[in-house]
């Protein structure tokens, strides 16, 4: 069995726990307003905007023998850039206000995910970043260009505040590719146990995230 399907098996517990978040059953129904839409795109801003830092970071924790791994975060970091501001662009076109969120504050629990994350890469071990990369492009990979199907025709909202879900749906099928083929060359049984261990952390806070959400959409409703 390859790495990256060591990796797949053994989060996939976490996966369902975060696959079971209230607001995906609702959103899959057409049970979603736009204030719930307007709060994911708010959350996915305040985590996106520290991607590029994020993978600064752990290029810079990488060992010379680690090099050809370091030349493939550059990649990711040429990928990544700017899609904060497609995020922004989306939540106007929704009718959100996309400069009180680019100056505002992310939820609790959106602030542990990204704190976790800087944490992994200086404190742990920098290669429990792709434990993150797992459950963020995984998840859009399952989720992104139907939910953003749904929430069009539910909420009859313009293709322009669709940006971010529809281009990441297709963009992380992509990146998935390239990711299996990395985390097939990591021989190494400490990093392998740091990104699993990563990996199932991330998707527990990633599920707290979205079940956030929905204390958002009771609070409104």
């Amino acid at each position: 069995m390859s790495f990256y399907e060591q990796l797949v098996n053994q989060t996939e517990s976490a996966r369902e726990y975060l696959l079971s978040s209230p607001i995906f059953a609702r959103t899959f129904s057409g049970d979603i307003t736009k204030v719930d839409y307007v709060a994911f795109l708010t959350e996915a801003y305040y985590h996106v905007r520290h991607t590029v830092p994020l993978l600064m970071a752990t290029g810079s924790r990488l060992t010379m023998e680690q090099e050809w791994l370091r030349e493939a975060v550059a990649e990711y970091i040429e990928e990544e850039t700017g899609h904060q501001e497609w995020i922004l662009n989306d939540i106007a076109a929704a009718g959100g206000d996309k400069e009180a969120v680019r100056h505002g504050t992310p939820k609790m629990q959106t602030e542990l995910m990204v704190s976790y994350a800087y944490d992994t890469i200086q404190r742990n071990n920098p290669l429990g970043f792709f434990g993150m990369v797992l459950v963020l492009e995984g998840t859009s990979i399952k989720l992104a260009t139907n939910a953003a199907g749904i929430i069009k025709e539910t909420l009859k909202l313009p293709d322009s505040t669709f940006s971010y879900l529809t281009s990441h749906g297709s963009l992380d099928i992509e990146h998935m590719e390239f990711f299996e083929s990395l985390m097939d060359r990591i021989t190494d049984k400490d990093d392998q146990e740091a990104i699993i261990h990563a990996a199932t952390t991330f998707y527990h806070l990633y599920a707290e995230i979205f079940r956030s959400l929905d204390q958002t959409q009771s609070k409104a409703a």
